[in-house]
C-alpha cells in the first residue's frame, strides 16, 4: 500500500535527510520525502502504523507525521505541536515578547502549554490553529456568553459552562462584545504596518557579568554589585553613525587624565634629577593642583565604583583602586597643609613631607586606559549586528497593478510583488514568480559561488542579484526573514556569555579585606606599644602607609603591559584579538569547529580537470572559454583564468544563448557548440558516451561540479571544477589533532563534498548542510558538556556560532560581520593562525601570572615594613624614598618581562 503524510517540522535538506534515512531504515517501509511541500509518501507491503513512524522521527528530533485525510488532525495538541523555526511563545504572551526554545514546555507564569511562534503571526496557513484572540471564529458572533479555550485545543467549539479544557487544562474564557471588537478591530488593521521592535533592551546598558541578571539601566552608572563597566545593547535601527558614547567619554577623560598626569609625575620623580627652580612647598602645592582635575574629573567614576563595591562589600579590583588612592590622596593632603605632623622617620633627606599625588594620577590614568581598551572591544562586538543590518536595503520596488513604487521596506507585507534589478540587494524573503538571475548567497551561507534561481526557487533577504530583472513574491517580511533571524541569533550569542573573571579581582577579594585588616592591626599596636605622647600620631601614619604601599600600581600595569606587547605581537603574526578574555580562554579550548569554504578551502571554484575522448584538451578549453565570455555563469570565471593562464586564446561566438537551469551554447566556426548539465544535452537529443557518464559519476563522488562539452551532436568531453583545499589546512589540522584539540568541520555544502575534504583533511568529525542554527546549536551542545569551543569561520552563517563560541576565529578574508563576531581574527585567512594563537595565549597568560607575580611580591614585603615592622630593630619606619624605589622597581620588572613576549617564537612547528 501507499500512502502520503504531511510532514511536521522538517525546515531544510539536512532535516529530509535525516527524515528519509531513518524511515527508510525501517522494516518494510519506503520514503519519498519532498521538502518543497513538507510531504512524505510512504510506500509498504504491509498496513502502515502511523503512530509506530512517529515515535521512531521523535528519536531523531521534533519531527511528526500527519495524516491529512482524517478529521482528528485538523488541530493538534499544543504539546505536539512542532515550531518549524524551533521559537516558542506563551499565547497568553505573559512575559511580553520572550520566547523559548524547547517544544511542550509551559509558561512560567499561566503554566500554559507554549506554542510555535508562527501561530502567533498567522504568517503560514498550514499551521493549526488559525485562531487567536487577535482572529477570533465567526461563529463566536452568536455565542456571546458562552466559554472557548484560549488554546483552541479543539479549534471552534464552544463551551457553556466555565470549566477547564479538557485537552490543555486551561480555564476557559468567556465570549464577550469587548473581545470580539477587539478582533475586528485587529483583523482590519493596516496590512502595510511596519515591523514591531520586539527587543525592549535595545539602547540600554546591562552588566557583562549579569551580577543582577537580565537588569538593564538606561544609562552607564557602571554595575552596582562588581563596579564593571556596562555594556549596551545595540539599537534595532542599527545606526551605523551613533558611535557609543561610553568609549567617547572614556577617551576624553583618559586623554585629559595623561594630559595632566605627564607634569605631576615629572615633577615628582624628576626633583631626585633635576633641581627646579622654585622650592619644594610650590611644586607640592603644583602637584596638588593638577591632580585634582585627574581625580574629581577623569578619574571619579573608578572612585564611584570603588566606593559602591565597599557598600554591597562586592570588592574587586575597583576596591583596591578606590582604598589606596584615596589613602595616598588624604595623606598628601595632611601632609601638604600640617607637614608638623607627619614623623621625621618618614620624610625625605631634605626633612620634606613625603607627597603621593604622583601616585594617584599614574594609578588612575592606568585604570582609565585599560577602561578605554574594554569599551573598545564591546564596541566591535556591536558593530556585527550593524554589520547585517546593513545588509537588507532601506527600500523596494513593489508592483501595484503592474506599476512600479519605490516605498520604504517597512511597508512591504506578505504576499506583496516586489522588482528586483540587476545589482540590488533582495529586500524580503519570498520565491521568483517571473524571470530568473543568478544570486550571490555568500553573504548568507557562506559558499562563494553564485546560484541560479528560476520561478518558485526561494531567495533570501539581504544577498545581492546578478545582471538579471525578477519579479518575487514576498513570503517572509520584517524580523521573520533569514536575515533578521541571524541578527537575533548573534544578538543573543554575544550576550548570553559573560566575559572571565579577572585574576586580579579574584585576588582582590582576599587581598583587599586583608590589607584592611592589616591596616587596622597595625593601628591598634601602634596605639598600644608607639611611642608615648606620639602613639596616635604613629598610628595613623603608619596605618595610612600600610594602605599606601598597598595600591596597586604595579598590578594596574601587570596585565595591560602584557596585552600591548602581546597583541602587537599577534598583529605583526597576522593576529588580531580583541580583549583579554580570549587570549586566556585560547589556552583552554579543547574542541575547534571549523567551517569549510573560505576556511579550510581557498574559497573559489577553479577548473581541476578536463576529461576528453578525443585527446584535445585545449580543444574543449578553446570552445568553453569562448562561450564562458558572454556568460554570468559563476564557474565562466574559473573557466576564463584557467585557459589565460594556458595562454588559449577565445574564438569569436555567434548567436549565443544561456539556457537557464541548463548551462549556454552558441555557434563557433560555424559550429553549434554546448556547455552544462546532462538536461542541457538531453534537451537537444546529444547522447553521452557510456564511459564519460561513468567518468562522470566518479569524479562527482569526489565532489566536483561537472560541465559537458558538445560540438553539434558529438560529445567532446567534460569539465570538472572544486574549491580547493588549502595547503596549510592539512597541517593545522594534524598540529591541533596533535595537541588534544578536537576537530569538528561543519558546513552548508553537500555530503559528498564536505565527506571528500574531511577525508584528505584527516577530520574524523563533519556534519553537512549545516544552517546557521544548526552550528550555534552545536556550539551550545558541546558547551553545555563543559567543553572549551572555539569556532572558526568567514560566513554571515558562522557569526551566530562565533558569538556563541568561547573562542571565535574568524578569517580575515572573509565578511566583515563574521570578523565583528569573533574575538579573534586572522588576517590571513589561514587555519595555522590558530595554533598560532595557541602558542600565543599559553605565553601571554604565563607572562600576565608572572607580572602578578612581581606586583604583589611588592606589596607583601612592603605591607609589613609599611606597618613598622623594622622600627623595633632599627628604628626606622618606610622611607618615601624606599617605597618609590620598590614602587619603581616593581613597575621596571613588569614591563621589561612583559616586553620578553616580543621574542616568543609563532613559529608552528
Amino acid at each position: 500500500m501507499q500512502q502520503q503524510f504531511k510532514i511536521l517540522g522538517m525546515t531544510c535538506s539536512g532535516c529530509q535527510k535525516k527524515i528519509s534515512e531513518k524511515l527508510n531504515s525501517l522494516e518494510n517501509i519506503n520514503a519519498e520525502i519532498d521538502l518543497e511541500n513538507q510531504s512524505a509518501m510512504i510506500t509498504s507491503n504491509k498496513e502502515i502504523n502511523l503512530n509506530e513512524l512517529n515515535k521512531s522521527l521523535q528519536e531523531i528530533g521534533n519531527y511528526k507525521l500527519e495524516d491529512p485525510n482524517k478529521s482528528e488532525n485538523t488541530f493538534i495538541k499544543p504539546q505536539d505541536r512542532v515550531s518549524p523555526s524551533s521559537v516558542y511563545y506563551c499565547p497568553m504572551e505573559c512575559e511580553g515578547e520572550k520566547v523559548y526554545f524547547k517544544q511542550g514546555e509551559r509558561c512560567p507564569v499561566c503554566n500554559m502549554f507554549l506554542v510555535p511562534i508562527e501561530e502567533k503571526l498567522a504568517k503560514d496557513p498550514n499551521l493549526k490553529p488559525t485562531f487567536s484572540k487577535n482572529n477570533l471564529p465567526e461563529n463566536f458572533k452568536s455565542h456571546l456568553g458562552e466559554y472557548y479555550c484560549p488554546m483552541f485545543c479543539e479549534g471552534e467549539k464552544i463551551y457553556e459552562d466555565k470549566v477547564d479544557c479538557p485537552i490543555c487544562h486551561m480555564h476557559l474564557e468567556e465570549i464577550t462584545v469587548d473581545l470580539l471588537k477587539n478582533s475586528e478591530s485587529n483583523s482590519s488593521h493596516s496590512d502595510h504596518e511596519a515591523p514591531k521592535v520586539t527587543d525592549e533592551m535595545a539602547g540600554k546598558y546591562y552588566c557583562p557579568m549579569f551580577c543582577e541578571g537580565d537588569k538593564t539601566y538606561n544609562s552607564n552608572v557602571g554595575c552596582p554589585v562588581c563596579g564593571m563597566d556596562l555594556v549596551k545593547y545595540p539599537d534595532k535601527n542599527g545606526d551605523s553613525e551613533d558611535e557609543d558614547e561610553t568609549f567617547k567619554i572614556l577617551k576624553r577623560k583618559f586623554i585629559t587624565s595623561l594630559v595632566f598626569t605627564i607634569p605631576v609625575f615629572i615633577l615628582s620623580m624628576g626633583r631626585m634629577m633635576i633641581d627646579f627652580p622654585f622650592s619644594h612647598q610650590i611644586q607640592s602645592y603644583i602637584e596638588f593642583t593638577l591632580t585634582l582635575p585627574v581625580l574629581f574629573y577623569s578619574g571619579w567614576f573608578v572612585m564611584k565604583r570603588g566606593f559602591i563595591s565597599f557598600k554591597t562589600w562586592n570588592l574587586n579590583m575597583f576596591s583596591l583602586i578606590a582604598l589606596g588612592v584615596s589613602a595616598a590622596f588624604i595623606f598628601s593632603i595632611v601632609a601638604l597643609i600640617f607637614p608638623d605632623f607627619v614623623p621625621h622617620e618618614i620624610r625625605g633627606h631634605g626633612h620634606e613631607s613625603p607627597l603621593y599625588f604622583e601616585a594617584v594620577c599614574v594609578i588612575i590614568t592606568l585604570v582609565i586606559l585599560g577602561q578605554l581598551m574594554e569599551a573598545l572591544a564591546h564596541r566591535k562586538t556591536g558593530n556585527a549586528i550593524k554589520e547585517l543590518m546593513n545588509l537588507s536595503p532601506d527600500e523596494a520596488n513593489l508592483m501595484i497593478d503592474g506599476e512600479e513604487k519605490r516605498v520604504p521596506l517597512s511597508e512591504i507585507k506578505i504576499g506583496d510583488l516586489l522588482k528586483v534589478k540587476p545589482g540590488e540587494k533582495i529586500p524580503v524573503d519570498g520565491k521568483i514568480t517571473d524571470g530568473n538571475s543568478i544570486v550571490n548567497e555568500s553573504m548568507i551561507t557562506g559558499e562563494p559561488i553564485p546560484v541560479e534561481k528560476n520561478i518558485d526557487d526561494k531567495v533570501t533577504s539581504g544577498t545581492i542579484n546578478g545582471n538579471q530583472v525578477f519579479v518575487m513574491k514576498a513570503e517572509k517580511v520584517g524580523d521573520e526573514t533569514l536575515l533578521s533571524k541571524i541578527i537575533k541569533m548573534v544578538n543573543d550569542a554575544s550576550r548570553s556569555r559573560a566575559p572571565i573573571q579577572k585574576l586580579t579581582d579574584k585576588v582582590a577579594k582576599v587581598f583587599v579585606p586583608t590589607v584592611i585588616l592589616v591596616a587596622v592591626i597595625t593601628f591598634i599596636i601602634w596605639q598600644i606599644f608607639g611611642p608615648e605622647g606620639k602613639k596616635s600620631l604613629f598610628a595613623f601614619v603608619n596605618a595610612v602607609a600600610v594602605l599606601i604601599v598597598a595600591c596597586p600600581c604595579a598590578l594596574g600595569l601587570a596585565t595591560p603591559m602584557s596585552l600591548m606587547v602581546g597583541i602587537g605581537k599577534g598583529a605583526k603574526n597576522g593576529i588580531l584579538i580583541k580583549n583579554a578574555d580570549a587570549l586566556e580562554q585560547m589556552n583552554k579550548v579543547n574542541v575547534l569547529i571549523t567551517d569549510k569554504t573560505g576556511t579550510l578551502t581557498e574559497g573559489k571554484p577553479s577548473v581541476e580537470h578536463i576529461e576528453t575522448l578525443n585527446n584535445e584538451p585545449n580543444l574543449i578549453l578553446k570552445l568553453a572559454y569562448s562561450l564562458n565570455q558572454n556568460s554570468e555563469h559563476p564557474l565562466s570565471n574559473a573557466v576564463i583564468k584557467k585557459a589565460k593562464d594556458e595562454n588559449i586564446s577565445a574564438e569569436k561566438v555567434s548567436q549565443f544563448e544561456n539556457i537557464s537551469g541548463k548551462g549556454v551554447k552558441g555557434i563557433i566556426n560555424g559550429k553549434t557548440v554546448y556547455l552544462g548539465n546532462e538536461n542541457l544535452l538531453s534537451s537537444n537529443e546529444i547522447q553521452i558516451p557510456e564511459n564519460l557518464k561513468q567518468k562522470a559519476i566518479e569524479i562527482q563522488s569526489k565532489a566536483h561540479t561537472i560541465s559537458y562539452i558538445a560540438q553539434e551532436n558529438e560529445v567532446l568531453g567534460l569539465i570538472s571544477f572544486t574549491d580547493k583545499i588549502k595547503e596549510s589546512s592539512k597541517k593545522a589540522v594534524q598540529l591541533l589533532l596533535n595537541d588534544g584539540i578536537e576537530v569538528i568541520m561543519m558546513t552548508g555544502d553537500n555530503e559528498n563534498t564536505a565527506k571528500a575534504v574531511a577525508d584528505a583533511l584527516g577530520i574524523k568529525h563533519f556534519k553537512a548542510n549545516c544552517l546557521p542554527k544548526d552550528k550555534l546549536n552545536e556550539v551550545k551542545k558541546l558547551q553545555q558538556q563543559g567543553k572549551i569551543v572555539a569556532m572558526t569561520g568567514d560566513g554571515i552563517n558562522d557569526s551566530p556560532a562565533l558569538a556563541q563560541s568561547n573562542i571565535g576565529v574568524a578569517m580575515g578574508t572573509g565578511t566583515d560581520v563574521a570578523i565583528e563576531s569573533a574575538e579573534i581574527t586572522l588576517l590571513k585567512g589561514d587555519l595555522l593562525g590558530v595554533a598560532k594563537a595557541k602558542i600565543l595565549s599559553e605565553k601571554l597568560l604565563k607572562n600576565i601570572k608572572e607580572n602578578l607575580f612581581f606586583a604583589f611580591v611588592y606589596n607583601v614585603l612592603g605591607i609589613p615594613i609599611a606597618a613598622g615592622l623594622l622600627y623595633p630593630f632599627f628604628g626606622i619606619l618606610l622611607s618615601p624614598m624606599i617605597a618609590a624605589a620598590a614602587m619603581s622597581f616593581s613597575s621596571l620588572s613588569v614591563i621589561l618581562n612583559s616586553l620578553r613576549l616580543n621574542s616568543v617564537d609563532m613559529n608552528v612547528k
